[in-house]
């Protein structure tokens, strides 16, 4: 089990979504700063802030390619939150089984559809 730091880093650095974006552009593969900043409504040093924090929280690595810095996804953090989710698994599909069992009792408790109300003849007026 990952500590309790760790996850708080990670999930702390998940909780914004422009930092999930960033994640998702990192794994099609590593890019440099300019590059991750093109779709985004915001600066080169704004989208270095959020590299950071990613950074910080192990979850991009910067490397060095000549002048380049370019950064890369790193998979354990993002395993470690996974596998922790994970471990809540059997509690949500016992409360779903629990809703469908209950949905399933009200259904055969629900009375029948009362026969459709056919509409009355008008008798001709005199």
């Amino acid at each position: 089990m990952p500590s309790e730091d760790s996850l708080t880093l990670t999930f702390s650095a998940l909780a914004d979504p422009t930092r999930r974006a960033i994640l998702q552009r990192l794994a099609s593969g590593h890019a440099v700063v300019k590059d991750i900043a093109l779709p985004f409504e915001m600066s080169s040093p704004a989208i270095s802030k959020h590299l950071r924090v990613l950074e910080r929280a192990g979850l991009v690595e910067r490397g060095r390619h000549a002048q380049w810095r370019p950064r890369r996804l790193l998979g354990p953090p993002l395993k470690e939150a996974a596998d922790w989710l994970q471990s809540y698994r059997p509690f949500w599909e016992a409360q779903l089984d629990r809703m469908e069992e209950a949905l399933q009792r009200m259904k055969a408790e629900e009375p029948p559809d009362p026969a459709p109300l056919q509409p009355r003849k008008r008798s001709p007026r005199p």
